[in-house]
């Protein structure tokens, strides 16, 4: 028997010897990129859920802001990282549905660079109007609005941002004209709703659900199919004649495309498992939240019909960012 026979069979007896390691996930911290300021309500909702998850994937999960462009810088970052399932991207209605269409070069593709995760929550949205507008439902509000001699202005958290775009299909449901005032923002809009600079606006629970118990703001219905938890007591637009028409803010988690599927399963296992904590049960609740967990697959078919519905709108109005 020769030197490199011998050698041969000695390696194979060693790595025979050797246990056999499964995929270690995680092996280490994860970043969690926010793409909003901290102190917001997706940064709030990122870092309830963070601390669950933490406890149960056993590594700790930092969050990183990186606000800005309507969410594309966050997104830009996160699909560029490295795809081990290390770092993943709060990733909602603007970053998977419309900024494709309202940019020319967002930066990144929602549909190439990312892998859904599972979704977490949305935000439902309430038309509001300023207390001294004259109206208690939907039929007063058109009546009020079509009566006024110039269109009635409301205000949003920025062009392009679901509460603007779902006052635009509003707009075309509704057949109302109306002229768009965007803010920086959901605080300043609803601070000048408020203020009575302008009438009214769609405002998301998290955002306004305080200035509605305190009468600041009036509530005139819901852009959901059915009535909200800790609102029940404001019908849907539905009920009140507008049928068909539904509007959220949600958000989910992804991860940068190609994160090995071990990676993003341990991620969906430890997402659903936060979400159902009484901690952020709680905190959703006390947020006006809703929480949608699931499946990536049923994360890839609600952003695939957010994108076809929201696309139209955006498309329809000529809606452009750049």
């Amino acid at each position: 028997m020769n030197f490199w026979t011998t050698t041969r069979r000695r390696m194979a007896a060693i790595a025979l010897a050797l246990p056999v390691t499964a995929f270690a996930f995680p092996n280490g911290p994860i970043e969690w990129v926010v793409p909003y300021a901290a102190g917001g309500g997706s940064d709030v909702v990122a870092r309830v859920v963070a601390s669950e998850m933490t406890k149960t994937l056993g590594q700790p999960i930092i969050i990183n802001n990186k606000p800005g462009a309507g969410t594309n810088i966050g997104a830009a970052y996160a699909a560029k990282a490295k795809a081990d399932g290390h770092v993943v991207l709060t990733a909602d209605t603007a970053t998977l549905a419309t900024n494709q269409f309202l940019y020319a070069k967002p930066g990144y593709s929602a549909e190439q660079d990312f892998v859904p995760v599972g979704l977490i929550a949305r935000f439902p949205m309430i038309l509001v109007v300023n207390p001294q507008v004259p109206v208690k439902n939907l039929q007063e509000f058109l009546a009020w609005a079509r009566a006024q001699p110039n269109p009635v202005a409301y205000g949003s958290p920025g062009a392009g941002s679901p509460h603007h775009l779902a006052t635009e299909l509003f707009s075309d449901l509704a057949r109302v004209t109306l002229l768009h005032a965007p803010y920086k923002g959901a605080a300043p809009a609803v601070q000048d709703v408020i203020g009575g600079q302008v009438p009214f606006m769609f405002v998301d629970t998290a955002a306004g659900g305080a200035h509605i118990r305190a009468g600041k703001l009036k509530a005139i219905g819901v852009a959901s199919l059915k009535r909200v938890q800790n609102f029940e007591t404001i019908p849907t637009l539905n009920e009140q004649g507008l049928g068909g028409f539904e509007a959220y803010a949600w958000q989910g988690m992804v991860a940068p495309a190609k994160t090995p599927a071990a990676a993003v399963g341990a991620l969906n296992q430890a997402l659903r498992k936060a979400i159902a904590t009484e901690a952020v049960q709680a905190r959703f609740q006390a947020l006006g939240l809703e929480a949608i967990p699931g499946s990536p697959n049923e994360m890839a078919a609600y952003a695939r019909a957010e994108r076809e519905k929201w696309g139209k709108v955006i498309k329809a109005k000529e809606i452009r960012l750049d």
